[in-house]
């Protein structure tokens, strides 16, 4: 396939049905997080996925890149996507669905304000500000909301600790020579670094198993291979065809399958309050990833 100038029909599904991939992932970690300890889940889930980007790299010929002059942001990159899963599994095990998709997926707005003081040529343009605005009275609204639909604050607080790791991550590899770095070795320093950290922090969250039954063992395998491990493949492979800013756009709709799918699937109550400050974080998120021209689809 050659490359593209703009979103064309295969892509826009491909995009829809990633992002409908990811708002399911959300909802398995809630499920998953019933038979094992949400830290040790999310190490078990970093293995399994780091064995996965492994075998294929070694199948595409790609060296991993283990240098001393990227080790030390490397593993500064692996203690931020620690972070970033040690809150979103601890969210999820406190607060719903809907609440914890809302937060988590703020990260390009908590990004996009980091960048414009810290990233030369990120500076924030009207729209941007606006999003901003927008995804922050959306915020604001869900956490003054309290528990109203089942969720507790510090699982949303958590959440959004989540994404505030997830930006410092992003931060890390924009702003440094990382961005020099195949993205599949920036992840399997991050999956190395997250499988030791995360296992060794476990205990200190409860048990390790909660009487996994054959679902939640499942559930692992499907985390580990296909949602982390193959999904981030085929995010990769879908970037070298269709714009960066482009494929951006479409981050807004996964805190929203994820919400619908915690109702759906989960049973979870969706108050209106929850739902409008989900409208306005979606919103925002798509004014602060909207590309300078508009996303176009063939």
């Amino acid at each position: 396939m050659e490359r593209k100038d703009r979103i064309d029909a295969f892509g826009a599904a491909s995009l829809v049905g990633f992002s409908l991939l990811l708002g399911f992932g959300q909802v398995i970690i809630k499920v998953g997080n019933e038979g094992f300890g949400p830290v040790f889940f999310a190490g078990m889930r970093s293995a399994l996925s780091l064995g996965f980007l492994l075998i294929w790299m070694r199948a595409r010929g790609i060296v991993l890149e283990l240098g001393p002059g990227v080790r030390g942001l490397g593993l500064l990159m692996g203690l931020f996507f620690t972070g970033e899963f040690v809150a979103l599994f601890i969210a999820l095990d406190l607060t719903t669905v809907a609440r914890s998709a809302l937060m988590f997926y703020t990260m390009p707005v908590w990004l996009a304000l980091l960048a414009h003081f810290l990233l030369p040529g990120e500076r924030l343009t009207v729209v941007k500000v606006t999003g901003l605005a927008l995804a922050f009275a959306g915020v604001a609204m869900a956490l003054l909301a309290g528990s109203e639909g089942g969720g507790a604050l510090v699982g949303d607080l958590c959440a959004l600790a989540g994404a505030w790791c997830w930006a410092g991550l992003a931060l890390v590899v924009r702003g440094t020579r990382l961005r020099e770095m195949r993205a599949e070795s920036q992840l399997m320093w991050q999956l190395a670094v997250s499988a030791v950290l995360l296992g060794a922090l476990a205990p200190l969250f409860g048990p390790l198993f909660r009487g996994p039954e054959a679902l939640h063992w499942g559930v692992l395998l499907v985390q580990g291979l296909v949602i982390s491990g193959a999904g981030f493949l085929f995010w990769l492979w879908i970037l070298k065809f269709y714009p960066a800013s482009s494929v951006a756009s479409f981050g807004f709709l996964t805190p929203v399958f994820g919400t619908l799918l915690g109702w759906l699937i989960l049973d979870e109550p969706l108050p209106g309050v929850i739902l409008l400050a989900l409208a306005l974080v979606a919103a925002g998120l798509w004014l602060v990833n909207r590309p300078v021209g508009r996303v176009r689809v063939a």
